[in-house]
């Protein structure tokens, strides 16, 4: 393996990764973001605040499962 490893194949899979979680986005298959129980969200008349604190700690989860699952499979 070369010490410095092109970083063209990485940035590809990031791409193709954006675009499918682009495509979810738009079509409304993360629908629940910010409705899960936890999410803080208050409502006002000319007043709005939200916390999506469940939501987040999913997001948290997910990359913290993808990026060890990386580093599982590029170990020595």
């Amino acid at each position: 393996m070369p010490a410095n490893p092109s970083p063209g194949p990485l940035l590809i899979v990031a791409g193709l990764a954006l675009v499918v979680i682009g495509l979810l986005v738009w079509s409304g298959a993360f629908a629940w973001f910010g409705r899960l129980p936890g999410d803080v969200r208050v409502e006002r008349p000319g007043f709005r605040f939200e916390a999506p604190i469940a939501s987040m700690l999913v997001v948290s989860l997910a990359i913290s499962a993808i990026l060890g699952l990386w580093r599982w499979l590029n170990r020595p």
